[in-house]
């Protein structure tokens, strides 16, 4: 979905929030796209609700991480595996992060640099 309102919308950047929550799930399943009757549908969406239904969402799973990440302030601070997370999203939906939120405060959100 987030590639569907990219292409209508052309994004410059996109913020992630809570990565934080994701801490300790240590298979994380992306949603990539869906399929609907045997055709994948990439940066599209189905034109009925109806046929939203009948798709498929396909996922790939990625590698989450243990380590707590509360007090990051940095990209490069953040463990392995959730930079290679925020790297696929925007590889997947071709367009950059430039914030990053590991908390529920304001305070703790910081610029990928």
């Amino acid at each position: 979905m987030v590639k569907y309102a990219h292409k209508l919308n052309g994004f410059h950047s996109l913020n992630i929030t809570k990565l934080d929550v994701l801490t300790g799930i240590m298979n994380l399943k992306v949603a990539t796209h869906y399929e609907f009757n045997g055709k994948e549908l990439h940066g599209s969406m189905p034109a009925t609700v109806e046929d939203l239904a009948k798709c498929e969402t396909k996922y790939v799973d990625l590698p989450g991480w243990s380590e707590d990440i509360s007090k990051v302030q940095s990209f490069d601070e953040l463990p392995t595996n959730a930079k290679n997370y925020i790297r696929f999203i925007e590889e997947e939906v071709n367009v950059p992060i430039t914030w990053i939120g590991n908390g529920p405060a304001r305070e703790e959100m910081f610029l990928k640099e």
